[in-house]
């Protein structure tokens, strides 16, 4: 499934052509993705223009005059491409494509001219909501969502007060959405490895018995802040179904230190280890037993 980055990745990719934007139709070539869409979905888009793209967690926000927010989530195959920009335009970038699975199209009209955004999704997990913007943080989707790893709220102190006295591992605490929003496989994986850090150790044992955060603590805040960053930078990771609006791939996958790196050589310097994988709650997780305690 997109983490976070993928999903900012893909904001980044479509808020130059959709931001600013008359939606003259959306048009809904099925009655539901992963759940129906909302009723009279396309006739409160239709004539309306798009304020701003924005992002919560993994959730994808197109706020649209008059107050009303899109919410859509890309579910594990769902993307976002866009089409009728012409060479040098926008997004020229070719992608394999297949037409049976465009589920949802913006039609668009643009300072550029005509401009079609199309969401593309086979497996059909990704869905679309409609809310108003002042009713967006007591949504069922968003009421419950701790910070964002890239916002100003998450740092050591924060994290020591979700994680004290907790016996959980560190990776399930990690990723715990009422924790740290956005936050994902890939992501804790390599974070946890830059802080050297055991998938396995309990969240509480980061935590002083007066609540403050202990070194690790620390350091583990600013891993998890710059990996975040750096797989921004990338344009996200291209696992399985994954791909950016222009149609090109993220990079990041290429700079995994251990994700789906089990039985190669650890990359920590002077670390003679090599990368295990263990499951956790049904899901892999790859670690250096050798530097990450």
């Amino acid at each position: 499934m997109p983490e976070l980055p993928e999903v900012e990745t893909v904001r980044r990719g479509l808020a130059p052509v959709m931001e600013g934007a008359t939606i003259r139709r959306a048009e809904l070539r099925r009655p539901d993705l992963r759940f129906p869409f909302p009723p009279a979905f396309s006739e409160a888009l239709s004539g309306r223009r798009v304020v701003s793209l924005g992002r919560r967690a993994k959730y994808l926000l197109i706020d649209i005059e008059g107050g009303d927010v899109v919410i859509a989530h890309l579910g594990m195959s769902g993307s976002f491409r866009v089409e009728g920009a012409e060479p040098p335009g926008d997004f020229h970038i070719p992608r394999s494509k297949d037409a049976r699975h465009d589920h949802v199209v913006f039609h668009l009209e643009t300072p550029k001219g005509e401009r079609r955004v199309i969401y593309n999704d086979p497996r059909r997990f990704g869905f679309m909501d409609l809310a108003r913007r002042e009713d967006l943080a007591a949504h069922a989707f968003f009421r419950d969502l701790g910070a964002e790893p890239t916002g100003n709220t998450l740092d050591a102190d924060y994290i020591a007060a979700k994680f004290r006295g907790r016996q959980t591992p560190l990776k399930a605490a990690l990723l715990d959405q009422k924790n740290i929003a956005g936050l994902g496989n890939i992501y804790v994986c390599e974070a946890l490895w830059r802080a050297h850090l055991s998938p396995e150790r309990l969240a509480g044992t980061l935590v002083t018995a007066a609540g403050r955060p202990k070194k690790e603590l620390v350091l583990l805040t600013e891993a998890i802040r710059q990996v975040i960053a750096d797989a921004i930078e990338a344009g996200g990771s291209t696992l399985r179904d994954h791909i950016r609006a222009d149609g090109s791939l993220g990079y990041f996958q290429h700079s995994f230190s251990v994700y789906d790196r089990e039985k190669e050589p650890c990359r920590t310097p002077g670390c003679t280890g090599t990368i295990g994988r263990i499951v956790q709650s049904g899901r892999s997780t790859f670690h250096c037993a050798a530097c990450q305690k």
